[in-house]
């Protein structure tokens, strides 16, 4: 096949495979940090094939994937994820654009499906949007988030436009103001871009001594600049006049548990309440392994079991969960949607031997029947990735009686299972899960159990749930014809 052809059945299958979503979710980025590694070896080796240029870059681009990295590693750090992304779809740009490298016979044996995932704009604007999530929910400044990771003045700027088209003024004018102080002579990015914007945000933030300082900055660099001048202008008609770089302080509940500021009566009631070891009321199966049951609120219920499941089965659910996720989705008047409410990736894991195995755990720990249960819900979060405030009833016919999250591994900071309506949180921890009743014993929605996921400020999050619903539950957990039980 000629180079031309070939270029051009790359380019339509590239076309092709442009929805595939990384942002996500880390796993994704992770499984994608591989397979471009092992692109750029193969393209290395193909020395025969290459020009001088590509000759000279190709192992450059190689040496920056280090064999002694793990990918899942630089996951943990959102900012360090959000590079990558970047990185790796500027790589597989690179290499499109490289037709002589298409004579090497090993790409076409070994490498074909690699070089179609490769991340959209879309993708880097969802990642930067998980970033300024993260900061609205923690209260951090750019400084804060990029302690570990910097970014330098171009990935600092889109940034700064994704927060800007959200109209997040704020955040966008901090952005701005960081990438303002990165500005090299090796950045895209120029000084009146950034002043531009730096003037357009404070203006719409209301804060007017710092808005004019921009503007006149602006103007003093181009005196020609008429949309600067009207800017200037337009000042002087601003009443109020708030502090641009004092994040505000006020939160809803959700953030507050979210940043672990749990109120003390809150913490004091917990500390009074049980654990034990369980037999699922005389369960033969548990009469000699009893799982270990602990109380994290009493009403409504929350009860936590402990190593409900080993690390061997974790992975397996992993590894078989990989190929298949895709975006999350969210149940809104009888449909399922694409929503930032939610941003995870997820996956139904079909009938199974393995998955039979943990259904029957949760069976033998609860004591409801798994008739008309969902099958296992794996789903693992993206950078910023949360699901915000929602009740898991469906307010259906055969709804949704209970709950069942399992927790696939420990996250260090963020990620907790929030309840705002009575102030609890509950923090991730391996091998275990949390359960509770969506449905008062009357069938009626309990509204108390409105919770949420809250987005992983350092480190991943796998979780599994299990839905389970009304029908077989008839005689596990009898009806009630009161009002509020």
């Amino acid at each position: 096949m000629a180079i031309k052809e070939l270029t051009v059945f790359m380019l339509c299958f590239w076309i092709a495979y442009a929805g595939h979503e990384f942002f996500s979710s880390t796993d994704q980025i992770a499984q994608l940090y591989g397979k471009t590694k092992e692109l750029l070896k193969v393209f290395s080796q193909c020395n025969d094939a290459a020009n001088v240029e590509t000759k000279s870059v190709l192992p450059n681009l190689l040496f920056s994937y280090s064999d002694t990295e793990n990918p899942e590693e630089a996951m943990r750090n959102p900012v360090a994820a959000y590079r990558l992304l970047r990185q790796i779809r500027n790589d597989l740009i690179y290499i499109v654009n490289q037709p002589d490298l298409y004579q090497c016979k090993k790409y076409q044996n070994e490498s074909d499906a690699k070089l179609l995932e490769i991340p959209q704009l879309e993708d880097l604007d969802g990642a930067a949007s998980g970033l300024i999530r993260l900061q609205e929910i923690y209260k951090l400044h750019p400084e804060d988030i990029t302690k570990e990771t910097s970014l330098n003045a171009d990935e600092a700027y889109n940034v700064g436009l994704v927060a800007y088209d959200e109209d997040k003024f704020q955040h966008a004018f901090l952005w701005f103001l960081y990438s303002l102080d990165r500005l090299t002579e090796y950045s895209t990015t120029t000084e009146e871009e950034l002043l531009r914007y730096l003037s357009s945000s404070v203006y719409h933030f209301g804060s007017l001594s710092v808005a004019i300082y921009f503007s006149q900055e602006l103007l003093n660099l181009d005196p020609s600049n008429d949309e600067a001048r009207a800017q200037l202008n337009r000042l002087l008609h601003l009443q109020s006049n708030p502090d641009i770089f004092t994040l505000n302080t006020e939160s809803s509940n959700y953030e507050t548990l979210c940043r672990g500021e749990v109120d003390e009566r809150i913490s004091e009631r917990q500390r009074a309440l049980s654990c034990r070891y369980s037999t699922g009321g005389g369960n033969p199966r548990l009469m000699y392994a009893p799982v270990k049951e602990e109380v994290e609120w009493d009403e409504p219920r929350i009860i936590r079991y402990h190593d409900i499941i080993s690390d061997r089965e974790i992975e397996f659910l992993k590894n078989i969960s990989r190929p298949q996720l895709s975006r999350s989705e969210i149940y809104v008047s009888g449909n399922n949607k694409l929503s930032k409410l939610r941003v995870s990736q997820s996956v139904f894991l079909g009938e199974s031997p393995e998955e039979a195995r943990v259904s029957q755990k949760i069976a033998d720990a609860t004591g409801l029947s798994m008739e008309s249960a969902e099958t296992l819900l794996v789903q693992n979060y993206g950078i910023g990735g949360a699901f915000e405030q929602h009740i898991d009833a469906l307010e259906t016919v055969n709804d949704r009686i209970a709950t069942f999250l399992i927790y696939m591994n420990d996250v260090e900071i963020g990620g907790a299972t929030v309840f705002p309506k009575f102030g609890v949180a509950v923090q991730p921890k391996k091998g275990s899960a949390v359960f509770w009743y969506n449905l008062l014993r009357n069938g009626e929605v309990n509204w108390n159990t409105e919770h949420a996921g809250c987005p992983v400020l350092v480190g991943t999050k796998w979780v599994a749930n299990k839905w389970i619903h009304e029908i077989g539950q008839e005689f596990r957990r009898p009806c009630s014809l009161s009002d509020w039980e």
